[in-house]
């Protein structure tokens, strides 16, 4: 009975943040530079006129800038979740442990040096990026004695980060034409994104949160500790290059459309957690409508922050993480 109803509020609070991310999509809709009224917002969503300028911007701009936003929300926060729970490190983000920075230089090396501007394979480029990071910190973070620490992963993935963002700041040295390219999308950014970029990238994205939701059981028996769920019989290192290859895709994915954006990853998983507990059955889904509405809430925030210019958002997220970060650091590593 006392199972049944926790299973309750939890749906109920599921279904709460389904309809505050619905409000934050028409927010995000109505309001920016130009604020537009519902019934104009309305018709460009229901009865599309390709005269009329304002339902060409809402249809066409903030739609698609909208979407992007919930679906890389979603994206960092279930990899988030998925990476603090497969390194055992309350810290553990796409941002932290360099995912995000190998995936950034990667793209740039590729649109600045090889010219390459297809979205897909852009996308491709991301992957591998991201994949490389993560592997060269999970090596790191596990040499040495003791094996894989919380701390020394926190180490590895910040001297990853620092170099790959090296490197990347190297590359545009050199090509100052290229600089003025990449230089607002290196910032965190979803503003003038195309339909096509996301049309491009959703499928992937939600085949990660499909695959992350399906693996739930094997997580929470990973929880445990990695003896127990061998003596459970679950095969540990299938299971964790499955959930390595999902934060791949959801962090390469994000920034191959908006760039390294941070902190969602390390503040939404968090937040889900005091809300619907460590069961992954409930913990994914609430990760990603909680990491959707904080970036589309960021997103709607970064827009009147220096009008009549824009904030990038991944500014935006950096205020609200950073502060939880160093709360996160204080009570988990430095007790």
């Amino acid at each position: 009975m006392r199972f049944t109803r926790l299973n309750g509020w939890r749906a109920a609070g599921l279904a709460i943040g389904t309809v505050m991310l619905l409000i934050c999509l028409m927010a995000s809709l109505l309001f920016g530079a130009k604020n537009y009224s519902w019934p104009t917002v309305w018709e460009s969503l229901v009865h599309y006129d390709e005269q009329s300028k304002d339902q060409i911007i809402i249809r066409t701009t903030r739609l698609p800038r909208a979407l992007i936003a919930a679906a890389i929300g979603a994206s960092l926060a279930v990899a988030g979740a998925l990476m603090q729970t497969l390194t055992r490190n309350p810290l553990a983000s796409p941002s932290v442990f360099g995912v995000n920075a190998g995936a950034s230089f990667f793209v740039v090396c590729a649109a600045i040096l090889l010219s390459v501007s297809n979205m897909h394979a852009l996308m491709w480029i991301s992957f591998l990026g991201a994949a490389i990071a993560a592997v060269i910190v999970y090596v790191l973070g596990s040499a040495g004695r003791g094996g894989l620490t919380p701390l020394k992963m926190i180490l590895a993935g910040a001297a990853m980060t620092a170099l790959f963002a090296s490197f990347t700041q190297g590359i545009l040295a050199l090509d100052k034409q290229g600089l003025s390219t990449v230089l607002y999308w290196l910032t965190g950014t979803i503003a003038g994104r195309s339909p096509e970029m996301l049309e491009t990238i959703f499928p992937y994205m939600a085949g990660a949160w499909a695959a992350a939701w399906l693996l739930a059981k094997g997580l929470n028996v990973l929880t445990l500790g990695e003896d127990t769920a061998k003596g459970l019989g679950q095969r540990t290192i299938l299971l964790k290059l499955a959930v390595g290859a999902i934060v791949v895709v959801l962090a390469g994915g994000s920034v191959a459309i908006a760039g390294p954006i941070g902190f969602i990853g390390i503040v939404v998983p968090h937040l889900s957690r005091y809300i619907a507990g460590i069961d992954h059955r409930w913990l994914i889904p609430y990760c990603a409508v909680c990491g959707a509405i904080l970036l589309l809430a960021a997103d709607i925030c970064a827009r009147f922050i220096m009008i009549p210019e824009e904030m990038p958002v991944g500014v935006m997220t950096a205020v609200i993480g950073a502060p939880f970060f160093m709360y996160i650091a204080r009570r988990g590593l430095l007790k």
